[in-house]
């Protein structure tokens, strides 16, 4: 159940980054932000979904 936590971490720290490495205002960084977050937060479960159903 951790993966789309971390998913979601590591999606909201890199949209971040990269909106302020590209000089956006801070609108900017939290809409890339949030993006970012939602991409990898459902990357990770749909990761969930597949490793608990390749278990059984």
């Amino acid at each position: 159940m951790i993966y789309p936590l971390i998913g979601m971490l590591f999606g909201a720290i890199l949209g971040a980054f990269r909106a302020k490495r590209r000089g956006g205002t801070g609108k900017d960084i939290a809409q890339w932000a949030v993006v970012f977050m939602l991409i990898f937060g459902l990357v990770g479960l749909f990761t969930l979904i597949f490793i608990e159903r390749s278990y059984v």
